[in-house]
């Protein structure tokens, strides 16, 4: 199981992840990586409602107050959700795909940058792969959305 911090739960951080995330697909799944240098504005801020983006470095500012240093709680962890339609399967079959998943993503969310954001996105194949299978999937696939783009292009 993950921890409330380390779960996204609003609608727009996983618009955000999807929209301007890093995309690699393996297998039975696609990873979308964010590497958060801009957050999605708090829901209570008329800029959210307009699709406004407030950078870290300016909520930093606002959680230091005056002083000018960042806070030690204003560093949020590396967070992930997940994404299993109904092409996977029944009920039952996607809700065993989302605990392999949240058990195998829980030990790279330590070795992710601060702020950084997650959505695994399960394929139908997902639900007839191994626990072997998809921890493999998993660990290829996050490696290539993290891994710098070439400065060639795919040819």
């Amino acid at each position: 199981m993950l921890a409330a911090a380390q779960r996204l739960r609003r609608r727009e951080d996983f618009a955000a992840t999807i929209r301007n995330g890093r995309r690699a697909g393996r297998g039975a799944l696609v990873v979308h990586f964010l590497q958060s240098t801009v957050e999605p504005a708090p829901a209570d801020q008329p800029s959210a409602r307009a699709g406004f983006v407030v950078s870290d470095a300016v909520l930093d500012r606002e959680v230091a107050g005056s002083t000018g240093e960042a806070s030690a709680d204003a560093v949020q962890p590396a967070r992930a959700g997940f994404v299993v339609s109904k092409a996977v399967g029944n009920a039952v079959v996607r809700n065993l795909v989302k605990r392999r998943l949240r058990h195998l993503v829980r030990p790279h969310l330590a070795d992710l940058p601060p702020a950084a954001m997650v959505v695994v996105r399960a394929l139908p194949p997902s639900a007839t792969a191994s626990y072997e299978d998809l921890g493999r999937d998993l660990e290829a696939a996050l490696a290539a959305a993290r891994r710098p783009r070439s400065r060639e292009g795919r040819r």
